[in-house]
């Protein structure tokens, strides 16, 4: 009983709204309303602020959802590790990763499904770093794939898996035609505020290492089209209309044509040292580690990662 309790209080605190959680657990909304308040009387603390309407959590609820969540983590991998010793490693593993790393992630994702037939993968390739730290912190995703640098790390154990670069790509014919190369030294970021760029969004890392290199070499970049999808950013480059600045492994994932080409930038704070970032996997620092995501961070620390 407290188990599903825990379950219909967890589902409150995510939907924000009592006939939402009561359809995402099917179950009536009386019956999840009785229920979290008996937990509140088991707790001897009120966990949710009421009115006609959901208010919110209370105080006491903010600050008891994270333990909820990580006593039914806990009993998830208790069964997992159970399920495992009879039959192998089995389960839903929900995974985070960010825009950059999501045709990276495949072949991992491929390696440990064939390593592992019974456990299935449930991945969100759209969230930015902080949002994956924070929801494997809440327990809402046993592991993530980010940018480290930068980004609130804490009760987490990290894994550098590889370093990405960026590279600035284009059909040859507007590149060609582009003053990159004015300095003897390489290309300038100057060339690259000339062209037609389409980028992603502020904010997101991988566009914030491109602001912050031009910014280095007293440049701003001004794209007339920004999104969060680097596969929109590689699909209008293939017009040869536009320019952009993309992780190299999504070139090698995706069929290009063979008029693209790239260029190498210099970064914020070596000219010698190529643009990009580190890729790293976290998983939240409990221990023991569920058995499922024991082997899922196995497989990404033995895999031949390429940026």
């Amino acid at each position: 009983m407290l188990f599903r309790q825990l379950e219909y209080f967890v589902a409150l605190a995510a939907e924000r709204h009592f006939a939402r959680a009561a359809a995402a657990c099917d179950v009536s909304q009386p019956a999840l309303s009785e229920a979290i308040r008996k937990l509140e009387r088991e707790l001897g603390v009120p966990l949710v602020r009421r009115g006609q309407n959901f208010e919110g959590l209370a105080t006491e609820g903010e600050q008891l959802v994270t333990w909820a969540r990580r006593i039914l983590a806990d009993r998830d991998a208790m069964n997992l590790e159970a399920a495992a010793f009879r039959t192998g490693v089995s389960g839903d593993l929900r995974l985070g990763v960010i825009p950059g790393a999501a045709t990276t992630v495949a072949a991992l994702v491929d390696t440990f499904c064939a390593a592992h037939p019974r456990a299935r993968i449930r991945l969100d390739a759209g969230l930015r770093s902080g949002e994956i730290a924070e929801r494997v912190r809440r327990f809402e995703l046993d592991a993530g794939l980010l940018y480290p640098d930068g980004v609130d790390t804490a009760g987490l154990v990290l894994t550098t898996l590889y370093r990405e670069r960026h590279v600035l790509v284009g059909t040859a014919g507007l590149l060609d035609d582009a003053p990159l190369d004015d300095d003897p030294a390489g290309p300038t970021w100057s060339g690259v505020a000339g062209l037609p760029l389409c980028l992603l969004r502020p904010g997101m890392r991988g566009r914030d290492l491109v602001d912050e290199a031009a910014a280095a070499h007293g440049t701003r970049l001004r794209p007339r089209v920004e999104t969060d999808s680097v596969a929109t950013l590689i699909a209008l480059t293939e017009t040869g209309r536009w320019a952009s600045i993309v992780p190299h492994a999504w070139l090698s994932a995706l069929p290009s044509p063979a008029r693209l080409r790239t260029v190498a930038l210099p970064s914020a704070l070596d000219d010698a040292a190529p643009l990009g970032a580190r890729v790293a996997l976290v998983r939240a620092d409990t221990e023991p580690t569920s058995v499922l995501t024991a082997a899922f961070e196995y497989e990404a620390r033995n895999a031949a990662w390429t940026g």
